[in-house]
């Protein structure tokens, strides 16, 4: 399954290479979709597995064609709709949905190559749900992603337990869009509904517009706070500790310092588990940190001269630079995953941190 995980995130890295060069919606097809069904395990170039141009019939419309559709003992299972890499696809759902309820298929695919939607038929039997219950963009996958599309592999396909999953999965991510959004900007709905719980008032307009930043201080603050539990039990896991000083500072910090550049709760994850590896080696209170637009800088002494790593954050790759060569071609550069990751370099640190002691 790690194999499969690393596949996945090399197209992603591949897509991001080839996106600007690719315009039309057969090169999509070729460059990145074909692909992508390649490394679920599907012979892209067998008919009777993989069928390109499959026959779906609507009504008294004869010749009707589906892109592709992955047939399981000649009847099709999942039918795959493609536009090209830079179409929407919110347009083209109704040409889907009448495909849908003229085959056997249970599920059906709409892509671009970047983002796709899983559909299939929770609301009502045999006719496709208008709205997917899976969706993932290919550039910034997440472990949930990794795992509901390993369900699509064909040594792993199975109707009935992909099924069971669907409805939960659907309304689970319909409740995190929602959450996020809220998190970001809280809608007056929202706002008016926690003001109900928090404040016994007269809920006029000004006291809702008085609470908004309120609920959205308070929002991010959740956040941080359960950032840091995390990162404290997955590292007591290793044997550490995160001194209580550490997880307050990581808590209480702003993301105000400049007005163009937002400091992520990634970030500063990233920042503490730093912090901590280094905490044998030096006293973690010479240990700061200063965001810049393109990277996150973890230094010595607040001494930009005494840079220890640079951290990035990016839609295809997380990576770390560590300031260990004398050009920018010498430096180590380690990707890494999730922040919790770093720990495991903290030897790299040390030796990074020993030429500025």
């Amino acid at each position: 399954m790690e194999k499969f995980h690393e596949q996945l995130h090399g197209l992603g890295k591949r897509i991001e290479q080839l996106k600007d060069s690719i315009s039309t919606e057969e090169a999509t097809k070729t460059a990145i979709i074909m692909p992508f069904f390649q490394m679920l395990g599907y012979d892209v170039f067998n008919p009777l597995e993989f069928s390109p141009e499959f026959i779906a019939d609507v009504g008294i419309k004869k010749g009707e064609k589906v892109d592709y559709a992955i047939l399981n003992e000649g009847k099709p299972v999942i039918l795959i709709e493609c536009k090209s890499i830079n179409a929407p696809l919110t347009k083209h759902d109704s040409q889907l949905f009448r495909y849908f309820g003229t085959t056997t298929a249970k599920f059906s695919i709409l892509t671009n190559g970047i983002e796709y939607k899983f559909f299939t038929d929770l609301v009502e039997p045999n006719k496709m749900d208008t709205s997917p219950f899976f969706t993932f963009n290919i550039l910034d996958l997440k472990e949930p992603h990794l795992q509901e599309i390993a369900k699509f592999r064909k040594e792993a396909f199975d109707v009935d337990n992909i099924t069971s999953t669907a409805s939960e999965l659907k309304y689970l991510n319909a409740l995190k869009v929602y959450l996020n959004a809220q998190f970001n900007l809280p809608s007056d709905p929202f706002v008016k509904f926690l003001v109900n719980e928090i404040y016994d008032g007269v809920k006029t307009k000004s006291t809702l517009e008085k609470f908004t930043p309120i609920i959205q201080k308070g929002l991010k603050q959740i956040i941080n706070e359960m950032v840091n539990q995390k990162l404290n039990a997955a590292l007591k896991s290793t044997g550490d500790k995160i001194e209580e000083q550490v997880v307050t500072e990581v808590a209480i910090t702003t993301t105000e310092d400049k007005e163009t550049i937002v400091t992520t709760n990634e970030e500063l994850e990233a920042y503490s588990v730093v912090r901590v590896a280094l905490k044998e080696f030096v006293d973690p209170e010479r240990v700061y940190y200063r965001d810049n637009k393109s990277y996150f800088n973890i230094l010595l002494d607040d001494n930009i001269r005494k840079w220890l790593i640079r951290i990035y954050f990016e839609k295809s790759k997380n990576y770390i630079v560590l300031n260990d060569g004398t050009s920018d071609a010498a430096k180590t550069v380690i990707e890494f995953n999730r922040p919790i990751d770093l720990f495991d370099h903290k030897e790299s640190f040390r030796k990074v941190l020993d030429t500025f002691l």
